[in-house]
Order: structure tokens, then sequence, then C-alpha cells
């Protein structure tokens, strides 16, 4: 039996030890446009998937962005992780880089939990169950909402609470500056 594959995709400088690393520009060990399907890699081949500051580079057009996720779910094994590190959508990070096309987020990514979108359905939601549409099935395990250091000196001195940080969050730009994600695929 075959050695499940680890991925780094997008890696640009960042190759990690122990995984294929993945990127269509410098010296990654496969050079591969992840907007090109399919990818190169066999159906239930993937143990684990990372994707530090790449999926807001990606899919510009909604139908290439749910491609990059049909090619995950794809090549991913039953209970394979995706961890994926994002800028936060109201962050200067993610607003200044004109590179930056698409918006992720854990209510984006919970559009492609099969669960999520049947109690939409039943519940007569207006959310596009697009998991369903999409024969995908990722859960998210575990969001953590990464604080700009002004922030986090705030909340470790006291001055804020968490609290009010996350309410902060909802109505201001610069308080929340990446996003965090682990999803598990099920099949």
């Amino acid at each position: 039996m075959a050695t499940a594959i680890k991925l780094n995709l997008g890696c640009g400088n960042r190759k990690l030890p122990g995984y294929v690393n993945v990127d269509q520009f410098g010296e990654p060990d496969i050079r591969h446009d992840l907007e090109s399907f399919p990818w190169p890699w066999a159906d239930n081949s993937v143990v684990e998937v990372v994707l530090i500051h790449v999926l807001e580079h990606l899919g510009a057009q909604a139908n290439v962005f749910i491609g990059v996720l049909q090619e995950i779910y794809r090549i991913c094994m039953p209970d394979a992780l995706v961890r994926i590190e994002v800028p936060h959508p109201r962050h200067d990070t993610f607003l200044n880089d004109p590179t930056h096309v698409r918006v992720v987020t854990g209510p984006t990514m919970e559009m492609f939990s099969k669960r999520k979108c049947r109690e939409w359905v039943a519940n007569g939601d207006g959310n596009t169950p697009l998991a369903l549409y999409h024969d995908v099935d990722f859960e998210i395990e575990k969001e953590e909402l990464m604080l700009d250091p002004r922030y986090m000196d705030l909340l470790k001195n006291g001055t804020l609470t968490r609290a009010q940080l996350e309410a902060m969050a909802y109505e201001r730009n610069n308080i929340v500056v990446e996003i965090h994600l682990t999803l598990r695929v099920l099949k």
C-alpha cells in the first residue's frame, strides 16, 4: 500500500518537511497551477492538505474556486485534514494586495458542508447548498481568528476582553488579521 501523501499547496518559499510542496512558481517539489484541473494526484491519495495564504489567490471566478474545492475533495482520503490560513477580509493585509481575488471565511467553507446544506434546505434558508450541488463534504473542525498584534496586546493587558474584541471585529477593520480553519473531509 502506498504511503499517504501530505500536500503543501501554493507553498511559495515555505517548503514544509514531510510534505510534497507544490507551486506554479519558484522551486517547489512539483510545479502545478492549482487553477488547472485535474490535479496530478490520484483519487483518495492525500491524508492532509495545507494552504497557507493560498485560497484567497484562487478562483476569481466562482466555478474555478469550486473546482479547487472539488479537486481537494477528490484527492483526499476519507477523514483527511485540510488546514487553511487566509487573511481576514476586513484587514488591510487582505485589502491592499491586488492578487487577493477571493474572500474565504468560516461561513464560506460551511457552504461546502453537506450537514449545513441539509439544515439550510430543511429550514428553507436562502444559502446556496454548494456541497449538495457539487458533491463535496467538508466539516469545519476548528476556526481561529488571529488578532492583529495591536489588539492582541489590548487583550493580554486586560484593556479589552475576548468578547469585546469579537464584537468589535464585526464592526471594524484591522482587528482580526487572519482566519485559521481546519476542515475534515467526509466521504
